[in-house]
């Protein structure tokens, strides 16, 4: 049976980084569910439209990571049917061999509620807002408002709102180097697949 990791939280908290540490460490399948959103968001016209027909390839565009992506994401997140049209990707792609690692911020409490591991991972607002600033080299006093905008749309949202699942183990990367995020969730991982 495939081995299924859910990484929930907010943007610039680590998740995906995290995501990508321990699919490369355990050969495990990735996907950062937030590119679905993006693309979709990216995509423009009608947002189920856009969800019900994605490809793949769409995936692979260059501004998905922009953050005006990020904004796009967020605002065609809170409607129902394109979170319905992007389930059944998220959900097949979750049970490949030998495991997966998904993403997102309804990774845990929607889309495999039955994950073997679900981290909530967060960080400090401010911490959050430096992280995203270095990363798109724009002012981190306008990404603070942004992230904390699109977290408060996200928890708000009526339909699979970002919070961690009552099973997800805590992970606050405020004061933490990746390196030491990933050697934790290695360590929470390795007592899930030994047990």
């Amino acid at each position: 049976m495939p081995f299924t990791i859910a990484i929930d939280g907010p943007a610039a908290s680590g998740k995906g980084t995290l995501a990508r540490a321990l699919a490369d460490h355990f050969r495990f399948h990735h996907l950062d569910t937030g590119l679905l959103y993006r693309a979709v968001g990216a995509l423009g016209g009608d947002p189920v439209a856009a969800a019900e027909n994605l490809s793949p390839q769409d995936l692979l565009r260059p501004d998905l990571r922009t953050a005006e992506a990020g904004q796009a994401a967020s605002r065609v997140a809170t409607d129902p049917q394109v979170r319905a049209a992007l389930v059944d990707f998220q959900r097949r792609f979750a049970v490949q061999e030998p495991g997966a690692v998904l993403d997102g911020r309804d990774i845990g409490t929607v889309i495999c509620p039955d994950a073997a591991l679900k981290l909530y991972v967060t960080a400090d607002d401010q911490t959050r807002a430096a992280r995203r600033a270095a990363e798109l080299g724009a002012d981190p006093a306008e990404m603070l408002v942004q992230l904390r905008e699109r977290d408060a749309r996200d928890a708000a949202r009526a339909t699979a709102p970002l919070r961690p699942a009552e099973d997800a183990v805590l992970l606050d990367t405020t004061a933490m180097r990746i390196e030491d995020a990933a050697a934790a969730a290695i360590v929470l991982v390795q007592a899930r697949l030994t047990a």
